[in-house]
């Protein structure tokens, strides 16, 4: 049996753009969609691993746990609805160019989509784009793994990119479509809670030195999601319990 979807906020809260995004909707665009290209052998758990994604062109059906035709070997940690798309900016990637001195083609980081004109690691929790006729919804900051770091072959990987808070952005799949390179993501709802991934990615990873700013941003979040701002993740709102201290019902 299928796990159940889900709750989402509603499409008409969803898609009604909040104070002055209307006149200021950010705009970018797909530079490439990916996929699996092939399955590797993997030192962890599933002992193989699908973070092979390279290019593919033409349209691609996007449904809830993701683009047609993509998998993840292990769905224990990786994948499902909440994390049916990776999403990667150029921007970030332009940067880790500079820093590792090395190409980073479309896929290596394991990304379905690379933009650009738009900040990923900057989006709200919640924010809604409209790629092609999809449109999806930024759930979580990207936690770097260590199959990530044997993709990547660099020293400590897995603290560079926890440092660097460069994440790129999980998206659900609020309406199923199709999406290609050269689609606009545009922007179409951004949540008034204000709380982007690279605040609250940074917030939790230094919880330890700054507790009640984690804890601060945990609240907003918490109180998003019981109005119906936003949907947490179970992985965001586990989280934002932790750091604010507290448990909250729907």
């Amino acid at each position: 049996m299928s796990p159940a979807a889900p709750t989402v906020a509603s499409p008409s809260a969803g898609t009604e753009p909040v104070t002055d995004l209307a006149s200021s909707a950010p705009t970018g665009e797909v530079l490439a969609v990916c996929r699996v290209h092939a399955l590797l052998p993997d030192a962890g758990p599933a002992g193989v691993t699908a973070i092979d994604k390279r290019p593919v062109s033409g349209p691609v059906k996007v449904r809830r746990l993701g683009l047609y035709a993509d998998l993840q070997a292990d769905r224990a940690n990786h994948g499902g609805a909440e994390q049916a798309v990776y999403a990667y900016g150029q921007d970030d990637t332009d940067w880790w160019v500079g820093q590792l001195e090395r190409e980073i083609p479309p896929g290596l980081f394991g990304e379905n989509l690379r933009v650009r004109g738009i900040p990923v690691s900057d989006a709200v929790v919640g924010e809604r784009w409209s790629v092609g006729s999809a449109l999806l919804e930024v759930t979580q900051p990207r936690t770097p793994c260590s199959t990530f770091a044997r993709r990547l072959g660099e020293e400590r990987w897995v603290k560079r990119f926890t440092v660097a808070n460069r994440t790129g952005a999980y998206l659900r799949v609020v309406r199923g479509g199709e999406l290609q390179a050269g689609d606009a993501v545009t922007v179409c709802y951004r949540p008034e809670h204000g709380v982007t991934l690279a605040a609250w990615f940074g917030a939790w990873t230094g919880r330890g030195a700054d507790p009640e700013h984690a804890a601060s941003l945990a609240r907003r979040l918490l109180a998003a999601h019981l109005e119906g701002d936003v949907t947490l993740s179970d992985e965001m709102r586990a989280r934002a319990e932790i750091a604010a201290g507290r448990r909250v019902e729907d």
